[in-house]
């Protein structure tokens, strides 16, 4: 007969055997990272080497499958902090060596030995009871150190001082392909001091890994698990990698889920409370996009069948430099109760630090579907509840048809008395298919403007400009307008006067309430 005691794998004669991998939990009293005398383990915390999930025993302990390779992990329990890291990101995670190199481009993960001992630090956080603010980043994807720099000043710093949330969140790419960039990204995120979560995205893979356990040795060597979840008092985060890497398949990847990651959530997701929201972030949408197939069926299936049961969730998802909500149903495999609700969340670089370069010398970055470069915000309330917003990098002061909430665009000068097939758009950044977005002309009364699939006139603009330039008016011109989810149109009257006229629009945003914005446009005489 065998047990396990304390760590040890014992005989029944008494004799010790070996030491089973495990370790650790303890609260950190000093913040020292070490466990000293008096500091007391922790009972009832989830640890797991991506698969398997275990709890601490009364006094903190812990015993776990450890291989070569795994990253090993606590999920982070609420009412507790992971204290940061010499890097800034929490340190909720240990990497096991390889048992030989990889000798992958980007170095991989360092081989060595096993380390069958994982201790890990927590520390008590404040128990107040208010609501959980969240930046939500994605796709910051620079190429170069000079794309770095736009990340840092058009992005990060001026929310420096100014942070109020307690989370952050990056939803992959966090970088585009050159991963030796991780250190110096990671370091102008982590200037904010606020803990850090990411996901990885498809430029964040080995490329020349020969399969897809390999793919994010590099990425988990500065980042940790490539899945893994975290628990606040106002909600439970999962983050999940959902890039397959298909070397030598065109396209090289698809969205989708491995086995391990599966096994993690059917042992995770039981323990997870139902009265408050369950956010699931990943890079690529689990929609399909453009008609393509970008989305292994059978894995988004399955992983709505294990998120069924839950009444609060929301998914956040990246990739697309684009915006927009998306609602599952049946048609996609989802059977819940309610729609789930996926937000694909505008790009920090926004059309990947393209576009004419402003006075600072930062591009343009518009997105294809006319949506601005910057960063989103989750805030979440009790009984799972939850407000989102869309946060553009750069506003004009006194520019009121570029709000933070929406763009507007219209014609400066119509003949009066022309037929009215020239009207305002409104792009509506956070807007839905059931955002209610009217318009009214000289304070008149409020009409409904129309939402309308097609790309937005502001960004067609650009595309001309480039197309007419004699030489190039960016480093890389602004990106094709595409059709836009969220534009609206109003048609402008052309029967109310010769003269100046002004054009207000408001939209009745679903968590931020009625926001507005205005414009002109003058009717001018003309001779035919």
């Amino acid at each position: 007969m065998r047990r396990i005691v304390a760590g040890m794998l014992w005989l029944a004669c008494g004799c010790a055997l070996a030491q089973a991998p495990g370790g650790v939990v303890f609260e950190d009293g000093n913040g020292n990272g070490l466990r000293d005398d008096g500091e007391a383990g922790i009972a009832g915390v989830a640890v797991s080497n991506g698969r398997d999930v275990v709890r601490t025993d009364a006094g903190g302990r812990y015993v776990l499958p450890m291989a070569p390779g795994q990253t090993i992990f606590v999920v982070k329990p609420a009412g507790w902090r992971a204290p940061a890291g010499a890097d800034g990101l929490p340190a909720f995670w240990r990497q096991q060596p390889l048992a030989q190199a990889s000798g992958l481009r980007y170095g991989g993960i360092p081989a060595g030995e096993l380390q069958p001992q994982v201790d890990f630090a927590l520390q008590k956080a404040d128990a107040a009871d208010t609501d959980l603010d969240v930046l939500v980043f994605a796709d910051p994807q620079p190429k170069s150190r000079t794309d770095i720099g736009y990340y840092r000043r058009d992005i990060v710093e001026p929310l420096v001082g100014h942070v109020r949330a307690a989370l952050g969140l990056s939803l992959g790419d966090i970088v585009d392909d050159d991963l030796s960039l991780y250190p110096e990204v990671n370091a102008v995120t982590t200037s904010l001091r606020v803990p850090w979560l990411h996901v990885a995205g498809n430029h964040d893979q080995d490329t020349d890994a020969r399969d897809d356990a390999d793919a994010l040795q590099t990425y988990r060597r500065n980042f940790g698990p490539d899945t893994f979840a975290w628990e606040e008092a106002r909600a439970t985060f999962v983050m999940l990698d959902d890039v397959i890497h298909r070397p030598g398949q065109k396209p090289a990847y698809i969205g989708g889920f491995r086995d391990d990651q599966f096994a993690f959530l059917e042992a995770w997701l039981p323990s997870v409370p139902k009265d408050r929201l369950l956010v699931v972030g990943m890079h690529m949408p689990l929609f399909e996009q453009g008609g393509r197939d970008t989305f292994r069926d059978v894995d988004r299936e399955r992983l709505f069948g294990l998120l069924r049961e839950f009444p609060h969730v929301l998914v956040l998802s990246a990739h697309n430099h684009t915006q927009q909500h998306w609602f599952h149903d049946a048609s996609t495999g989802w059977h819940g109760a309610e729609p789930l609700h996926e937000y694909n969340v505008g790009a920090n670089c926004g059309a990947f630090w393209s576009g004419v370069k402003d006075d600072a010398g930062i591009p343009d970055s518009t997105m294809a579907d006319g949506t601005p470069n910057g960063y989103a915000t989750l805030q979440v309330r009790a009984g799972g509840g939850y407000a989102l917003a869309w946060h553009p990098a750069r506003l004009r002061d006194g520019d009121l048809a570029f709000t933070g909430a929406m763009a507007l665009h219209a014609p400066k000068v119509l003949r009066a008395g022309a037929y009215p097939a020239w009207a305002v758009y409104a792009n509506v950044f956070m807007g839905r298919d059931d955002t209610r977005v009217e318009y009214r002309i000289d304070g008149g009364e409020w009409k409904p403007m129309r939402q309308t699939p097609q790309p937005d006139p502001r960004l067609q603009v650009e595309n001309v400009r480039d197309d007419l330039a004699d030489a190039l008016r960016g480093y890389d011109r602004s990106p094709e307008a595409e059709p836009s989810a969220h534009l609206w149109r109003g048609a402008l009257p052309t029967d109310i006067g010769v003269g100046e006229h002004v054009v207000e629009v408001r939209a009745f945003d679903a968590w931020q309430g009625e926001q507005r914005a205005s414009t002109r446009y003058r009717l001018l005489e003309a001779q035919p």
